[in-house]
């Protein structure tokens, strides 16, 4: 029996993607920012290619975007935005491949980094290799949209290596086809059959072998390395205390009070209390922690004013501001500023 998305390991969601669909959502006449900030979602947060979003405010934004947009084929929609670079340093190794094949191979190795609870098995079967795409949570009805977007985004990744639709894929679904279906059926651009008994990318052997048209071996190597290594800190970040800072990096508004996050999480704010206690950790210095990095960025990056950074931070005034900062790092905000702009300047 698989787990629920509420129970399983939160290992997130990129919020790129989140960004990308509001994005999208924008263009069909949704209010994409109401609908972010309903979620309780920070939109300045969500276009970061490094800052994931809890799967719990992930899976309720995507629920409501379907709703409201009265769009079921969202998924097959946002598959053709998904753009390589989007993807991080997984796209950017997957560019850099030398093959398709290798392409695809780095892509079933390190899905969970962009797709956490999918997983892609090749099998070969005669002519073709089949990849075929499963999940161990129970999505509910997210599960269609999610499926959607990863099989179509190949696809359209195929495409965007080689330069054109790779000749003879063609995509498997399980259960029937949906209503909305045929008005998506020439956009898809592959054979698309339902009825089959798993959901996968099938491509004959034959094109596997396709050059990628931006192989680069050096970069390749780089970015394969980047890859395993945010796999790994992926792995080691499934502790509790990385799934309350998820929630607080991208809240709107900033800093999310103790309840709210507790309620994200499908746990009491007893609960929370007490899993942040097993793991030394608290929530007000997970809300300090952030705040210091989001401080040290404005600082050094805007010419935002002292009272706007402490609005931005949730406090008071500056004062109060300047007196945390200051406690933080031994340094005033207008110090710590003078110093980067030295630096920036004589690098």
């Amino acid at each position: 029996m698989r787990a629920s998305v509420s129970t399983a390991q939160d290992l997130g969601m990129p919020a790129i993607y989140l960004h990308t669909l509001a994005e999208l959502l924008r263009t069909i006449g949704v209010d994409e920012r109401d609908l972010i900030l309903r979620v309780g979602l920070d939109p300045a947060r969500l276009n970061s290619t490094d800052l994931r979003v809890s799967q719990a405010q992930a899976s309720e934004f995507v629920t409501r975007a379907i709703i409201e947009s009265g769009e079921p084929g969202l998924g097959i929609m946002l598959a053709r935005e998904l753009r390589l670079p989007l993807h991080g340093a997984l796209g950017t190794a997957v560019m850099s491949s030398r093959t398709l094949e290798e392409a695809l191979e780095l892509m079933t190795r390190y899905l969970t980094l962009r797709a956490p609870h999918l997983k892609v098995e090749k099998h070969l079967s005669g002519q073709n290799a089949r990849y075929t795409v499963s999940c161990d949570v129970e999505l509910g009805p997210l599960q269609g949209f999610v499926l959607d977007a990863v099989l179509y985004g190949c696809v359209s990744m195929g495409a965007q290596l080689t330069g054109a639709a790779v000749p003879g894929t063609r995509i498997l679904r399980r259960g029937p086809e949906p209503n909305h279906f045929h008005r998506f059926r020439r956009v898809v651009g592959v054979p698309v059959e339902y009825g089959a008994h798993e959901d996968a990318l099938v491509i004959p052997v034959s094109q596997l072998a396709q050059p990628v048209r931006f192989s680069n071996e050096q970069l390749a190597e780089s970015s394969r390395e980047q890859c395993e290594e945010a796999l790994k800190q992926l792995t080691e970040d499934a502790g509790f205390a990385c799934r309350v800072r998820r929630v607080i990096e991208t809240s709107h508004p900033f800093p999310p009070k103790l309840a709210r996050v507790a309620s994200t999480l499908f746990v009491s704010e007893r609960t929370l209390k007490r899993r942040l206690q097993e793991e030394d950790a608290s929530f007000q210095n997970l809300v300090d922690q952030v705040r210091l990095e989001r401080a040290q960025d404005l600082l050094g990056t805007t010419g935002m004013n002292l009272s706007q950074i402490a609005d931005a931070l949730g406090y008071a005034d500056a004062a109060n501001f300047t007196r945390a900062f200051k406690r933080w790092t031994g340094l005033s905000p207008s110090h710590f500023r003078a110093r980067e702009t030295g630096f920036r300047k004589t690098a």
